[in-house]
């Protein structure tokens, strides 16, 4: 009864021709080849991508917690003020050129 016999080819076959035409059949099967290409690759980028995201998972978890710190003082000596360095003004070349 589940069997697909070689008479049930030869009429989907007819069935086929009369629907669409002798010649849209091969342009028909040709871009269903392109879109099952199209789906393989992309099913294939996305189990790349989920291995990546597992090797990304297991290298973290392979990090190990800092360790405690040392107690500091609750408060550090404070040292003076100091004044950031001066800073040599900005010339622009352009305007050094046009006054030499």
């Amino acid at each position: 009864m589940g069997a697909l016999k070689p008479w049930h080819i030869a009429v989907l076959v007819v069935v086929l021709i009369l629907l669409f035409g002798a010649k849209r059949l091969p342009d028909a099967a040709r871009s269903l080849g392109r879109s099952l290409r199209i789906i393989k690759a992309e099913t294939k980028s996305l189990h790349d991508d989920d291995r990546d995201l597992a090797e990304k998972a297991n290298a973290q978890a392979g990090y190990q917690p800092l360790p405690p710190q040392v107690q500091q003082e609750p408060y550090p000596q404070q040292t003076p003020y100091q004044a950031p360095p001066q800073q040599q003004p900005v010339v622009d070349p352009v305007q050094r050129a046009r006054d030499s």
